[in-house]
């Protein structure tokens, strides 16, 4: 998903989403051993994104600098300054997963999602990633989705999973 497709996604970052991110990162304050861990928990407030202005909130309220949480933000691929999907699909592109066919089950996710990797379904649900190793090589390929590895993937698995995340989904009232 593109430019301002892909802004539309974005949550309003009102004033409210500010004041939580403030509350959250300045428990912190003069802590920046609790930078990560306060990224994950902001960054699920912020609609699974750290953009510009909450990254700001964060470090004034943290008393850490910008630079710190950029440098964090943009090395750990577990954040993101762009907005994402209510649901995230990584994929591990290292060489073990590749000899296991990870490539042919991200062609599965791609072809069952509709999107390439790196990027997000027009309804907002799903973004698909590549990552480094998510820590599942005994079952791969894999995927890990949201918190949790699904395993032993095959083409038709992924048509199936893809579906029941779909359903549940809209149980929770959709994207």
């Amino acid at each position: 998903m593109q430019g301002a497709a892909r802004e539309e996604l974005r949550p309003q970052i009102d004033e409210e989403v500010l004041r939580n991110v403030a509350e959250i990162a300045g428990r912190w304050k003069g802590r920046p051993d609790m930078l990560i861990p306060v990224l994950h928990e902001v960054q699920e407030v912020a609609g699974n994104g750290i953009p510009k202005e909450v990254a700001k909130t964060v470090s004034e309220a943290m008393g850490v600098p910008l630079a710190q949480i950029y440098s964090v933000q943009t090395f750990y691929s577990f954040f993101s300054k762009e907005p994402r999907g209510k649901i995230l699909i990584r994929l591990c592109k290292t060489a073990p997963c590749h000899i296991k066919g990870t490539k042919r089950i991200l062609e599965a996710f791609e072809r069952a999602l509709g999107i390439q990797a790196g990027e997000t379904t027009e309804d907002g649900l799903f973004t698909l990633e590549t990552c480094e190793c998510i820590g599942a090589c005994d079952v791969s390929p894999a995927a890990l989705v949201d918190d949790t590895v699904y395993g032993h993937l095959t083409e038709e698995k992924v048509v199936e999973l893809v579906q029941a995340l779909r359903e549940r989904a809209d149980l929770d009232g959709g994207a």
